[in-house]
């Protein structure tokens, strides 16, 4: 019974989240539904210690990046450059090609340390843009940039610095470039059959007579550039390589400035208590608002008159887009905290430890938490903080190397992750404008290509040996 309140509650919101519905709202429904179900003396703290608790904690973290990007990305709009940049893409690649120049250039911020959240912000703009040129399906947009963003470079490719390649490697004693021949092998096959199906789905759309889509009817669409001059394309992409630039640029140096810990006393009367702040556990997200800043500052040093004709107005709606995305994704991870703590979830972990393969046992567990909480991160980190020592021992049994262990698990956390109810899913529609009825099934696509990925590095392993 336990586990049925579980699925119910998963099912519910995702069903909600499909329908349209508000995810701020029927997170906490749902989640304090299957505590009522469970134990309703638990619904009132559940609510306010864990749900809550997470809930802000979430957005005290993130919603600087959210904001930050929401402006940058808007900035990227108003400025033309997101247009320069789309019409040298199509000059070099071509218009049937837009897909593959959204995923490269997708690809190449995530690889580059940049957060998911802010490469969606930052991507959209040229997106739509590029697909209006090329008169491709605006609802194609989200599973173009799920394929560059959330997939191989968020953690299959060796070296990726995204948090679901690093999470592994404390509990393995690893480092985040584990197992690189299977990670390739894992990237590519992602990507040859991701941009396969896109580009099917495109040619499906042209032979019906879809276009992009009617203006009138669209909603979140980027405004059109109201300056007479384009930028030179290397001008306007140099706001995007300075983030990724110095996103890592502040990842290594904001720890050897700050160090482990840093304390400072506040200017109050009486006796105010320091402020100890753990770096280790800020810094990344520090050196991605510091990045997003520089971006920012270089598109208006760059583009100071288009920008400053339409600032106010512009950025007024990115923060609105921020607000919602990120209390979208805070209620989810708040909705995870309360499913992953009820007596269900156990009784999920407990039956799929029982799965005899080392590494398809950790696939499956991984990818299939993930999935439970909508969080490839946080599904993750409760599999590993459970079963990381079962699955060491399982392994060092029959001879599997722990880089192996690694790129399984950090693959198999971004599978199934991806479903409806899954934070990332809901703010990329949110940006677009689109809803889960126009556009996730091209999402749903993708998450099914990249968790079948993770079972062809598995066979890869046996067939072959290479790690």
């Amino acid at each position: 019974m336990s586990f049925l309140i579980v699925l119910a509650a998963l099912c519910f919101l995702m069903w909600i989240a499909y329908r349209g519905h508000s995810v701020i709202l029927f997170a906490p429904v749902a989640a304090l539904g299957a505590v009522l179900l469970t134990d309703p003396a638990l619904v009132a703290p559940m609510f306010t210690g864990l749900f809550m608790d997470k809930m802000v904690g979430f957005l005290k973290l993130y919603f600087p990046v959210f904001l930050l990007g929401a402006v940058f990305g808007k900035l990227i709009e108003v400025s033309g450059f997101s247009k320069a940049i789309v019409a040298a893409t199509i000059r070099v690649f071509g218009a049937d090609r837009a897909m593959l120049s959204i995923v490269a250039v997708c690809a190449l911020l995530t690889y580059g340390g940049v957060s998911l959240f802010v490469v969606v912000f930052a991507v959209y703009p040229f997106a739509a843009e590029l697909f209006r040129q090329s008169d491709i399906p605006k609802r194609l947009i989200p599973g173009t940039i799920a394929l560059g963003a959330f997939t191989f470079t968020m953690d299959a490719l060796p070296g990726t610095p995204q948090i679901q390649n690093i999470i592994p490697s404390t509990f393995f004693g690893t480092n985040s470039w584990a197992a690189p021949v299977l990670g390739c092998i894992g990237a590519v096959f992602i990507l040859i059959v991701g941009l396969v199906y896109l580009d099917w789905r495109r040619r499906a759309a042209r032979a019906a007579g879809e276009g992009y889509g009617d203006a009138a009817n669209l909603q979140n669409e980027p405004a059109a550039f109201a300056g007479t001059a384009l930028a030179h394309p290397l001008v306007a992409i140099l706001p995007l390589i300075l983030v990724g630039v110095t996103n890592k640029l502040f990842t290594s140096l904001i720890p050897r400035v700050y160090g482990a810990s840093h304390e400072f006393l506040p200017a109050a009367m009486g006796k105010a208590a320091p402020v100890v702040q753990e770096v280790s556990k800020v810094a990344a997200i520090w050196a991605v608002e510091g990045a997003l800043l520089v971006g920012i500052a270089s598109v208006l040093a760059f583009a100071w008159k288009p920008v400053s004709a339409s600032f106010a107005e512009g950025t007024r709606s990115a923060i609105g887009g921020a607000l919602l995305a990120a209390m979208n994704t805070a209620s989810e991870y708040g909705f995870g905290a309360v499913i992953a703590a009820l007596p269900g979830f156990v009784v999920v972990a407990q039956a799929l430890a029982a799965i005899p393969n080392p590494l398809v046992n950790e696939a499956v567990t991984i990818t299939a938490l993930a999935g439970i909480t909508g969080s490839a991160s946080g599904g993750m980190s409760i599999a590993l903080a459970a079963m990381a020592e079962t699955f060491v021992a399982n392994a060092n049994a029959a001879n599997i190397p722990m880089e192996v262990l690694h790129r399984v698990a950090s693959m198999a956390s971004g599978g199934m992750d991806t479903l409806p109810h899954n934070g990332a899913v809901i703010t990329l529609l949110a940006v677009t404008g689109l809803t889960h009825r126009q556009a996730y099934t091209d999402i749903f696509a993708i998450t099914l290509i990249k968790t079948a990925a993770v079972f062809v590095v598995i066979a890869a392993f046996y067939l072959t040996g290479l790690v």
